[in-house]
């Protein structure tokens, strides 16, 4: 991967990482309750749900890629639609008061195994990876496809973690600002900007 394109995954994987899905709900709502340290160990949870998840898609990426140039615009056409289909979500999004879960979690390893089948129990999850990461990977370098793909799985990870961080600090010490609406309808139409613009940018992408 060029360095064009990785500055063009980096914000837009962030944009992915930082969109106000239920593990990242869960990470404010864990800080909230129990503190910065324990969101973030919880979180751990959340990262070795996707890893599996990558490492899964991994395997069966260059044979989607290689079969034909019409797969390949399936994939980019999919995963622009996704991004689009999020952003728009976001911007339509409510700002009630968010939902807390109803269970008093006792244990940091309970709100870990949280972290982990909400994760794993997400649909959009694997369709992150399997539709919008191959977007950058290059088919024509001497890195085999697989190992690109796990690098940009690897950075994936790395943009989560930073995710948790955040929303796990937004939990623990701006949670009051965040059930205003008016906050919360300005992150969530950001969110949707940013999503949008790269849903934009892979439309824009070539092979």
């Amino acid at each position: 991967m060029d360095l064009s394109s990785l500055l063009l995954f980096i914000p837009a994987c962030f944009a992915l990482n930082m969109a106000p899905g239920p593990n990242n709900l869960l990470s404010l709502h864990n800080a909230s309750r129990y503190g910065l340290r324990t969101a973030c160990v919880a979180g751990g949870g959340r990262i070795v749900a996707f890893s599996g998840m990558i490492a899964l898609a991994a395997m069966g990426l260059a044979v989607v890629l290689h079969t034909s140039e019409y797969l390949f615009l399936a994939i980019k056409l999919a995963g622009a639609a996704y991004l689009f289909y999020i952003a728009w979500q976001l911007w339509r999004a409510p700002v009630g008061e968010a939902a807390v879960a109803g269970d008093q979690p006792h244990g940091t390893w309970r709100l870990v195994r949280q972290e982990f089948w909400m994760a794993a129990g997400n649909p959009k999850a694997i369709l992150i990876f399997t539709a919008f990461l191959p977007q950058f990977v290059s088919v024509g370098s001497t890195t085999p496809v697989s190992e690109q793909f796990l690098w940009l799985g690897a950075l994936f990870l790395l943009l989560e973690w930073a995710a948790i961080a955040i929303y796990a600090g937004l939990g623990a010490y701006m949670q009051r600002w965040f059930s205003q609406p008016g906050p919360r309808r300005l992150f969530n139409r950001v969110s949707a900007s940013l999503l949008g613009c790269a849903g934009l940018g892979l439309l824009a992408a070539r092979r």
